[in-house]
């Protein structure tokens, strides 16, 4: 369909209009995904003139919904949380990391990351069965890593994990999923600050165990 929007419009108000205009596409709009000109969008996203919108249920995972993703947009942490909320939902735990500022012996201004992007969203892939394999109630799960130069106080990571009740893993996932995206996802940053730039190297180094036993190689 063809639809005018106002100027300045953004995902958000293009669900909200469509809820008022559709009502019986309002149930599944809190947990649909959305794509912009083919690639996801979120609810901050603008939409422009003459910009392809798409609205589909959550992808991958079977019967749960699952996000992988590396962007250089902002992180909308409310419609993160939407996508992996069901009807069945009664817990959701978040975990965000953040640009910090200040530091035990130094100040930090910016933080600019780096990915490996399509084996960084495989490798989130991965993580998300590790979970699955060790919390079987979980239901969805979303990991969205920014790349980018980010300022003090801006999201860089955020984790999100739901379930039916708050006693079926979401905690234990969320910071296994921070955690283990930490040492397998080929993610990397450097420091920038008033003491000048620093690439920042990891401790952990990937063992044959970290190897997805489901990958197929060429």
């Amino acid at each position: 369909m063809s639809i005018e929007l106002p100027d300045e419009t953004t995902v958000s108000g293009l669900l909200d209009r469509l809820a008022a205009a559709q009502p019986k596409l309002a149930p599944a709009l809190p947990t649909c995904l959305v794509a912009i000109n083919q690639e996801f969008a979120f609810g901050s996203t603008p939409i422009r003139s003459g910009d392809e919108v798409a609205l589909f249920p959550p992808v991958s995972g079977g019967s749960y919904p699952e996000i992988y993703r590396i962007t250089d947009g902002s992180i909308d942490l409310n419609a993160l949380v939407a996508s992996v909320t069901l009807p069945s939902t009664g817990a959701v735990c978040t975990f965000t990391g953040t640009v910090r500022g200040v530091s035990s012996d130094h100040e930090t201004a910016q933080l600019h990351y780096e990915a490996y992007t399509p084996m960084a969203e495989a490798k989130m892939k991965q993580v998300a069965d590790e979970i699955r394999a060790r919390w079987p109630l979980v239901q969805g799960i979303a990991m969205v890593q920014r790349v980018g130069r980010l300022n003090v106080g801006t999201f860089t990571v955020l984790i999100a994990v739901s379930a039916g009740h708050r006693d079926q893993g979401v905690f234990e996932a969320a910071r296994y999923g921070i955690d283990r995206l930490k040492e397998i996802v080929p993610v990397w940053k450097k420091e920038i600050g008033p003491q000048g730039e620093a690439w920042v190297e990891g401790h952990y180094h990937p063992t044959e165990t970290d190897v997805n036993s489901e990958s197929e190689h060429a």
